[in-house]
């Protein structure tokens, strides 16, 4: 069991506006995981300037630098991020807004170019929180289901992406579709549509290859994934339809994002 006190380099936060993410970054001393109080209160002091109403969820992703074996750094990063997850929930933010928690192990080095080998390792021994605001993509568009819903509301999930040609969801994205699972389950009246869309093909193409059938299905395979995923957790299949949109709707905010599905509210 370590025995350890968090010391905080230094906090700092920043925006990404492509994303329209606000981001916090947590340092910590090498082999370090507990949270102190002078540095518990710069986390709340943030969390407490937030407007809650416009937050749709916060990200919390942990990270180690290159020293010491894969598994003891996967474990030491999970601590981590467990460790602030606690200093919010304790000071009454929402853990329901909290939708991933992931220690991602160790921060490997390519490069020493951008500044001293003590610098990269003290920046790479952090915790990340993206705070995500809600309808960050326009009227009708949201980041996750809300408290009331229109027929022709979107429904576009950050969390479920895939990578290039394929159809398989990741692991971010499952955990994603574990919580969605759950708000459905309480919400029997939406019915809706999952929608598979794709980026990176060329206008004549309506939709692109998946790698794994090496049929020209992407789209449709994705929202497939999706659907049988919801039904292995208890969402009827009665409920919800899947189609694929190919590269008809991009968003306009990079590749990253066109491989995506999106749930379309058909009925409430």
């Amino acid at each position: 069991m370590l025995k350890s006190i968090l010391i905080f380099s230094f906090f700092t936060w920043s925006t990404i506006c492509a994303q329209e993410k606000k981001i916090g970054t947590v340092y910590f001393e090498f082999d370090k995981y507990a949270v102190d109080t002078v540095q518990e209160q710069n986390v709340v002091a943030f969390v407490h300037d937030l407007d809650t109403t416009e937050v749709e969820s916060i990200q919390i992703y942990g990270y180690c630098d290159d020293r010491g074996n894969n598994d003891y750094n996967l474990k030491l990063s999970e601590n981590r991020v467990n460790a602030v997850k606690s200093v919010l929930v304790a000071n009454g933010f929402n853990k329901n807004k909290i939708v991933i928690v992931e220690g991602k192990g160790r921060i490997l080095i390519d490069d020493f170019s951008g500044g001293s080998l003590t610098d990269i390792r003290s920046k790479n021994r952090r915790v990340d929180l993206l705070i995500v605001k809600k309808n960050s993509f326009g009227k009708g568009i949201y980041t996750s289901f809300q408290d009331r819903h229109e027929i022709g509301d979107r429904i576009y999930l950050e969390n479920i992406f895939f990578e290039l040609g394929s159809s398989t969801l990741t692991l971010a994205s499952r955990k994603e579709l574990d919580r969605i699972a759950v708000i459905l389950q309480e919400r029997k009246s939406i019915e809706f549509e999952i929608r598979g869309h794709v980026c990176c093909t060329p206008d004549y193409y309506k939709d692109a290859i998946d790698r794994a059938t090496k049929e020209r299905k992407l789209s449709l395979n994705r929202a497939k994934s999706v659907f049988k995923y919801l039904i292995s957790k208890n969402v009827s299949s009665l409920r919800m339809v899947y189609k694929g949109l190919g590269n008809q709707f991009p968003l306009g905010k990079g590749d990253e994002f066109d491989r995506r599905v999106e749930f379309y509210i058909t009925k409430i």
